[in-house]
C-alpha cells in the first residue's frame, strides 16, 4: 500500500505542469540578479533558461564580421528553437539547450541537457516580443532600471566578462543597444503582469513575486490523475 501511494504521488508530481516565469526588461537592469534570487528561493526545483543562448549561430561569418551583427534586434535570435524546448519542457520531456560564447560571439559547440523541473525561469531582454513565446509564460515580469545606470552597468561587464573595450561597448550601446531598446523593449513593458524599479535591490518586490509564483503552483492542478 505504501508503494502504491509514493507511485500514485511521483505520477502526480510528473503530470503538475511547470510554471513558466519571463523576466524581461532593458540591458544591464538586473534581471539575472531578480533570476538568482528566486532560484535560491526553490533551489532544486527550477531551471534556468537565458534567451542569450538562443543567439542564432554564425559560424559561416569570421569573427570581424559576428562582432558587426546586431545582436539586439530580434532576428538575432533563433526564438523558433526556445519555443519548440519550452513546449517540450511542459509535455514533460528533456531539451539540450543551446550555449552561447559572448567573447568569440557565437554559439558553442557543446549544450546542456534539461529536464523539467516545477519552475522554469526564462530571461531575456527581447522575450516578450515575440506572441507566441510570449503566450507560453504563467507570470511576466519587467525589470525596470534608469538608462544611464543600466549604461554603467553593460559597460563594466562587457570589458569585463565579454572581453570588450570600452569604445566598442559604449558604441554597440549608442548605435544598436539603445536604438533596439526603444523600438523592442521598452514596447513590450505593457506585457507583463509585474513591473519590477531597480530590480534584485527591490526585495519587497522579490518577495511578492516568490509568493506569486508558490500561489500558483499550489492551485496548479494535475491533470490525466
Amino acid at each position: 500500500m505504501l508503494y502504491n501511494n509514493v507511485r500514485r504521488t511521483t505520477i502526480i508530481m510528473r503530470k503538475l505542469k511547470p510554471i513558466i516565469i519571463g523576466i524581461a526588461g532593458g540591458t544591464a537592469s538586473g534581471k539575472t540578479t531578480v533570476t538568482q534570487k528566486i532560484r535560491e528561493h526553490f533551489n532544486r526545483n527550477v531551471i534556468f533558461i537565458a534567451h542569450d543562448n538562443y543567439y542564432r549561430d554564425q559560424s559561416h561569418l569570421d569573427l570581424a564580421e559576428r562582432k558587426k551583427v546586431n545582436y539586439d534586434h530580434p532576428k538575432a535570435l533563433e526564438t523558433e528553437l526556445l519555443t519548440v524546448h519550452l513546449k517540450k519542457l511542459l509535455a514533460g520531456k528533456t531539451i539540450r539547450m543551446p550555449q552561447y560564447d559572448f567573447t568569440v560571439s557565437n554559439r558553442k559547440k557543446e549544450t546542456i541537457l534539461l529536464e523539467p523541473k516545477k519552475v522554469i525561469i526564462m530571461e531575456g531582454i527581447l522575450i516578450f516580443e515575440n506572441e507566441e513565446l510570449r503566450t507560453l509564460m504563467d507570470i511576466k515580469l519587467f525589470v525596470d532600471t534608469d538608462a544611464d545606470i543600466r549604461l554603467g552597468r553593460r559597460i563594466t561587464r562587457d570589458i569585463r566578462e565579454r572581453g570588450r573595450t570600452l569604445d566598442f561597448s559604449l558604441n554597440q550601446y549608442l548605435t544598436m543597444s539603445r536604438p533596439m531598446h526603444l523600438a523592442f523593449v521598452e514596447p513590450t513593458k505593457k506585457y507583463a503582469d509585474i513591473i519590477i524599479p531597480e530590480g534584485g535591490n527591490n526585495k519587497i518586490g522579490v518577495q511578492m513575486i516568490i509568493h506569486s509564483i508558490e500561489k500558483l503552483y499550489k492551485g496548479n492542478k494535475p491533470t490525466g490523475v
